[in-house]
């Protein structure tokens, strides 16, 4: 045996060493990675079901849609859309009352609009009643 067989020989034993190295490390990555998704799972299928948040009724919805109209008529007391979406969520709401003075106040700012006088007439008529 000549020095360049026992050269290649050598590598050819380091090329496997690597192989082999490159495999333990590329199957502890692809297990510890499985591992690491499926720890999490498993923990969430153990743990007892958290109760969901009350589905809450149309009613308080529509009363949290006036608060927040509300909110925006203290910054802006003159916010016509402000002001037209609180009147129809106190339609919605059967508040009719709410409802008219919120219109006489769009009827004043804008005095131009007779859609606004039309409702407010249908309004106080249905009040009367």
């Amino acid at each position: 045996m000549g020095a360049g067989e026992e050269y290649l020989i050598n590598r050819k034993k380091q090329i496997q060493r690597r192989q082999k190295f490159l495999t333990i490390v590329s199957l502890v990555s692809f297990f510890g990675s499985i591992v690491f998704s499926a720890v999490p799972v498993i923990q969430q299928a153990l743990q007892p079901p958290q109760p969901k948040e009350a589905i809450k009724s149309p009613d308080s919805l529509l009363q949290e849609q006036v608060k927040g109209w509300e909110m925006v008529l203290q910054r802006e007391p003159n916010n016509q859309l402000a002001l037209e979406g609180l009147v129809n969520v106190r339609i919605k709401l059967k508040d009719t009352q709410g409802a008219i003075q919120t219109l006489e106040k769009l009827v004043k700012l804008h005095p131009d609009r007779q859609d606004y006088k039309v409702v407010l007439e249908k309004m106080k008529k249905e009040s009367g009643k």
